[in-house]
């Protein structure tokens, strides 16, 4: 396993020892005492699959008050992944990380508790699995805007946009700030 930081404090590039051979692929997504180095008091709580078609855009989404940090994986296609800092005291507070996740390589992105994340599915169908460190609450959920031009949010070509009617009503980043007296 190879693991890359980021500029930003907390978000990590994982690359997991891939066994290939003429039966296909295998791999650990998850194994507590080889992570446990990277996250010695983290725990996991939940696992979720969202399965997308081409075009579909999840996000930005966080929880309020129940901050979840994710481990992401594509077990299936290729997504392009954002993760946009809301955390106010660190020196990246309003940057978007991105980077396209998946099959290849099965690369992994551990976002900590604090970001907006996001994903556009750039196949024809990903699979994309996330671990998580705390439970989902509905009501908690909190959505930005994945269009927003502060954000400058460089999202690549998947043709016509499939988005929720959640997501279209996100609310900018300094609507955001505003509303958390930031």
């Amino acid at each position: 396993m190879r693991i890359e930081k980021t500029d930003f404090d907390g978000l990590l590039r994982i690359y997991p020892d891939v066994h290939r051979d003429s039966r296909g692929a295998f791999f650990e997504l998850w194994q507590a005492v080889r992570y446990e180095d990277l996250w010695p008091e983290l725990n996991f709580v939940q696992d979720n699959i969202s399965v997308s078609k081409k075009g579909t855009l999840r996000g930005l989404h966080f929880q309020k008050t129940h901050p979840q940090g994710k481990l992401i994986t594509v077990l299936e296609g290729e997504i392009f992944d954002v993760a946009v800092d809301l955390r106010p005291s660190s020196k990246t507070f309003g940057k978007s990380f991105t980077v396209t996740l998946s099959e290849a390589d099965f690369s992994q992105l551990y976002i900590p508790e604090g970001f907006a994340h996001g994903f556009l599915t750039l196949s024809d169908i990903a699979r994309v699995h996330y671990r998580c460190t705390d439970f989902y609450h509905p009501e908690d959920e909190g959505y930005i805007l994945y269009s927003d031009q502060n954000l400058a949010i460089k999202w690549p070509d998947a043709g016509a946009l499939i988005v929720s009617e959640k997501d279209r009503r996100g609310q900018s980043f300094f609507d955001w700030r505003r509303s958390v007296g930031i």
